[in-house]
């Protein structure tokens, strides 16, 4: 089977290498030279464990093809990936203005049948208007090529993508006739094996089910980052209230975690998003609307509670372990670091950070003046209180001798709650978690 996907992001690569792990032929798409050139090279541009190594070997395998040519990559293509960014507006909305010109492309160079689906997270009726740019740029051309349209959404977890995209707890396929159902049915039978987790359904549900599905992850964390609050006012623990709701099998324990709010490229931008489609529809989401505003404050709670501390930040040193919005990653779009980095620059601070993957991310998206660690321990030298933001597993047990020789201060900040109190109270730290 012969597949293309447009758009090498996080997203369109890890897709494009998982298929061809499994045998399809994919033909992967960019306009960026640099980067095609790079894959062509087997260098990969994000981190992601264990996608070096299936890139290298289905390349050599000789499934998978990166190329900047979209007439050349859908050639001979029974399936066409749209899986371009779809960043948000000013406004919370998104930005489909890639979508639309690949849609574009499309329409010029498709000569046969072929299934477009969607992979790129897009609003309601995203799926109409790329079947209407492609038929008029067919039309335009005086041809006459069938295609259909499908909702596939990714449900991709960074650090995680490889084992979510083949061994899927679902697919949902959004389509609306059975010629294009079959080709979508057999190009996942390969993940099907053990039991077939397809779900169909209509494209503008299957469009909505996306956005859902984080909104809801992200109403997890908020609630339970607004209950963390409440325990530090009234002295209850967020520990021992997690575990008591976590157990009722109607609400189950996941993303149940306080800590300093989410980020990444998909948490914050689908919320607005949603929200955004809500406005548009004259359907107020009074709840996704909090869960929005409560993120945003919970990012800068950690320099709040230093400065309840201190008092005064002016000149201290400050440590900083993890920078990624979340472990085994080195993206930090939106991660709350970007928030504490910005408020410590700005009430006087001197920084040190460290992180195991998000240094060089970290030099190119932060222009304030900031100092680079070689390693977890050279970040706490002198440092006069330490902040957790991501809770690496190199992080979760570090010698608290060596921290109480190095640094000049004893205050250890929590932002993920992963450390035990009595411990660090034993090595005479003060300790500073939230909803602890």
């Amino acid at each position: 089977m012969n597949i293309a996907i447009i758009g090498t992001g996080y997203v369109g690569l890890v897709s494009g290498v998982c298929f061809s792990e499994m045998g399809i032929n994919v033909e992967c798409i960019d306009i960026d030279t640099e980067k095609i050139a790079s894959l062509q090279a087997g260098e990969i541009p994000i981190y992601e464990p264990g996608l070096d190594s299936l890139l290298e070997r289905n390349q050599r395998a000789g499934r998978l093809h990166f190329t900047t040519s979209i007439a050349e990559g859908i050639a001979h293509a029974e399936v066409i990936f749209i899986a371009v960014g779809t960043p948000s507006r000013s406004d919370g909305g998104v930005e489909l203005c890639y979508v639309e010109e690949v849609a574009r492309q499309i329409g010029r160079n498709l000569d046969h049948y072929a299934v477009v689906a969607t992979k790129s997270t897009v609003p309601v009726g995203t799926a109409k208007h790329i079947h209407n740019i492609i038929a008029s740029e067919i039309a335009a051309n005086n041809r006459t090529v069938e295609f259909d349209i499908v909702s596939n959404p990714e449900f991709l977890k960074e650090g995680a993508a490889i084992k979510d995209f083949m061994s899927p707890d679902r697919v949902v396929v959004g389509v609306e006739n059975e010629r294009a159902r079959r080709i979508m049915a057999r190009l996942y039978k390969p993940f099907m094996f053990i039991s077939d987790r397809i779900i169909y359904m209509d494209i503008a549900s299957a469009e909505l089910m996306k956005y859902a599905a984080n909104a809801m992850l992200a109403t997890r964390i908020s609630f339970m980052n607004e209950i963390a609050n409440l325990c530090d006012k009234v002295g209850a623990n967020i520990d021992s209230v997690r575990k008591g709701i976590g157990t009722d099998v109607r609400i189950g324990s996941k993303f149940l975690y306080a800590g300093c709010g989410y980020g990444g490229s998909c948490f914050p931008k689908d919320v607005r998003a949603l929200a955004e489609t809500g406005r548009n529809a004259g359907c107020t989401m009074d709840v996704i609307e909090a869960v929005n505003r409560v993120n945003i404050r919970q990012k800068s709670i950690i320099v709040e509670r230093l400065k309840e501390h201190f008092g005064s930040l002016e000149s201290l040193n400050i440590a900083i372990w993890g920078l990624s919005f979340k472990p085994e990653t080195d993206d930090m779009r939106e991660a709350p670091s970007l928030v504490v980095i910005e408020e410590l620059h700005s009430a006087g601070a001197h920084i040190k950070a460290f992180d195991p993957e998000a240094m060089e991310t970290c030099r190119r998206m932060v222009s304030c003046e900031m100092e680079y660690a070689t390693d977890m321990y050279d970040a706490v030298v002198d440092a006069d209180a330490l902040i957790l933001l991501t809770e690496w597993k190199q992080f979760r047990m570090p010698s608290w001798q060596i921290l109480r020789r190095s640094m000049r201060g004893n205050v250890i900040m929590d932002g993920r709650n992963i450390y035990d109190r009595s411990e660090i109270e034993e090595h005479g730290f003060i300790y500073k978690a939230i909803g602890k």
